[in-house]
């Protein structure tokens, strides 16, 4: 991928706010990653004690001590962090999170039996609570499950990422897997790879992409889930239709015979909307993370713990947020990305340390609001989300 001619000292971009302009387009994901086993196997799971690869491509002449003082402060982090996760308890590692995923399936009763009232008070109550547990079992539990941060069994890893993917989120576990892991972890903010590209539609425009597009999550999902079967094995795709069907018949059939729905099309309109009760704060997290701060190309990009400092955001807290998409994807961004094996709370508890080290070591801790963060796109959408990003290089890093 050929670079802008130019002083390769600045970054290629306006910086606003510390933030280089620009998004890449639309592309498709199917690009072979460069040195991807190394950078792979370093994003699929973290060892506590082992810091992560970077699976860098180094620009030829440079100097190999280079990278030295960047992959220093990486493994000082990741001891950092190895002390906090040795003295915490099971609880805090996995307890917690599946605490909160236990409480949402109990809560599912409660849910279908408030649709049965005529009142339209409990009947909301049903809604908001059918659309709260859906969302906190196929984003937060999906995440959880895509990164094996729900157990430290591998095969129970493997039973809880069907569970949760393809029968609560109507998704291939194979390539929600490559594209989420291996891809946008692997390479976080690399242009044609784990830029996030594939969160756009430049046809739409801002408001219609902003607060009308989110709707059709719970459509387009399926679909599109359904065109990447083409990509697996036959019996992967045999056993994510099984489990796509059956997660939808079961929601269907609980409105139909517990809730008391009349008829189908009232039943699928009540799927409609709790599955697309959050999609809007889903889609806004997705873009607002990562699109707008600095890009780089695969071949110029810098060691892991600056691509990570530099390439992710950290929204504030949010105890809607919070308990249904979990704090790795809201709060806790950018520990996510350092250490993707760790589950929500554990990325909570190392959340002073980590953003403590960056600061005293210099490097960004990208932090905005919610509210600024939409206000931004609004107001510059075209510029973040249909023309292509600035690259940015820096000397001395790569």
């Amino acid at each position: 991928m050929s670079l802008e001619d130019g002083d390769p000292a600045r970054p290629r971009g306006q910086q606003v706010n510390g933030e280089v302009s620009g998004v890449p387009r639309l592309r498709g994901m199917g690009t072979a990653a460069p040195g991807g086993s190394r950078t792979e196997a370093m994003a699929e799971s973290w060892e506590p004690g082992t810091a992560p690869g970077d699976g860098d491509v180094t620009p030829a002449g440079a100097s190999q001590r280079a990278g030295q003082p960047e992959e220093a402060l990486m493994r000082e982090l990741s001891e950092l962090v190895q002390k906090v996760v040795k003295s915490s308890s099971w609880w805090e590692r996995h307890g917690v999170d599946i605490s909160i995923l236990a409480c949402s399936f109990l809560l599912l009763p409660a849910g279908f039996l408030c649709l049965r009232s005529a009142q339209s008070i409990p009947f909301l109550a049903g809604v908001l609570t059918l659309g709260v547990v859906h969302h906190t079992l196929t984003v937060k539990g999906s995440h959880l499950a895509s990164h094996n941060a729900l157990t430290e069994s591998k095969s129970w890893s493997k039973v809880w990422a069907i569970f949760f993917i393809e029968l609560c989120s109507a998704f291939t576990v194979e390539q929600a897997t490559y594209n989420h892991v291996k891809i946008h972890h692997g390479y976080t903010n690399v242009i044609g790879l784990g830029d996030s590209s594939t969160w756009k539609l430049p046809f739409l425009n801002r408001y219609v992409y902003m607060f009308i597009a989110p709707l059709a999550v719970p459509i387009l999902t399926p679909l599109v889930a359904l065109d990447l079967l083409r990509n697996v094995e036959w019996k992967a795709a045999l056993r994510t239709l099984c489990c796509m069907f059956l997660g939808f018949y079961c929601h269907y059939w609980l409105l139909l015979h517990v809730s008391g729905f009349q008829s189908p099309w009232s039943a699928l309109l009540c799927m409609l909307l709790t599955r697309s009760l959050l999609a809007h704060p889903y889609i806004h997290v997705n873009i607002f993370q990562h699109i707008g701060l600095p890009m780089f190309a695969a071949d110029r990009k810098p060691k892991r713990i600056h691509l990570m400092s530099m390439g992710v955001l950290n929204l504030p807290r949010n105890a809607l947020l919070d308990w249904s998409f979990g704090h790795s994807l809201i709060s806790c961004h950018v520990e996510h990305h350092l250490f993707p094996s760790l589950s929500d709370n554990m990325c909570l508890k190392i959340k002073p340390v980590v953003s403590q080290y960056l600061k005293q070591k210099k490097l960004p801790y990208n932090e905005d609001t919610y509210s600024s963060r939409l206000q931004l796109f609004l107001q510059r959408y075209e510029e973040l989300m249909v023309h292509a990003p600035p690259i940015t290089e820096l000397v001395g890093i790569q």
